[in-house]
């Protein structure tokens, strides 16, 4: 996992920024491993009225522990490959949880 330059997470003020791959209409809603040099995420929500970008978030608040209002899709709003910025955690424990997941 690269951890410089154009990496998947990178450390913003006050918390993380990571690279997304997202898959709407999934049936389970879950973090699905990494692909691609970004964190995959699958949603059951379809990708209308930014229903999928709030499961996104939702998803990534749970799986990195963080309270939903400290994660944001911050570019990629209409894309599959967003950017999401995760609140009030650090890179370290970030890699800690993404590693965890790797197959």
């Amino acid at each position: 996992m690269e951890r410089d330059g154009d990496s998947m997470v990178s450390e913003i003020p006050g918390g993380v920024a990571v690279s997304v791959l997202a898959s709407a209409g999934a049936s389970v809603s879950k973090v699905r491993g990494v692909h691609g040099g970004a964190l995959k995420v699958a949603v059951r929500s379809a990708p209308e009225n930014g229903k999928a970008n709030a499961e996104i978030e939702a998803v990534l608040a749970a799986f990195f522990g963080a309270g939903k209002k400290s994660v944001r899709v911050a570019s990629g709003m209409t894309s599959r490959n967003k950017r999401v910025e995760i609140l009030g955690i650090s890179l370290t424990t970030a890699l800690a949880k993404i590693e965890a997941v790797e197959v």
